[in-house]
């Protein structure tokens, strides 16, 4: 759902310890970087199941964890 995928988003880009860079970009730059690096598939939201917790991760990443 749209609305699911944006809150996640929002609360992924609202953590602690995500501004990088010289300049602060706002919650909804966040968001939209966010958006285009998962529809460009650089990123990808795992989900595990026993513990109910979801991460954002590389791609690269997230293949070597689903491999294991």
């Amino acid at each position: 759902q749209p609305d699911v995928l944006q809150a996640l988003l929002e609360d992924y880009a609202s953590r602690d310890g995500t501004d990088y860079g010289e300049r602060e970009s706002t919650l909804a730059e966040k968001v939209a970087r966010l958006q285009r690096q998962l529809h460009a598939g650089e990123l990808q939201i795992l989900y595990e199941v026993d513990s109910e917790q979801w991460d954002l991760v590389p791609r690269a990443q997230a293949q070597l964890l689903l491999a294991s």
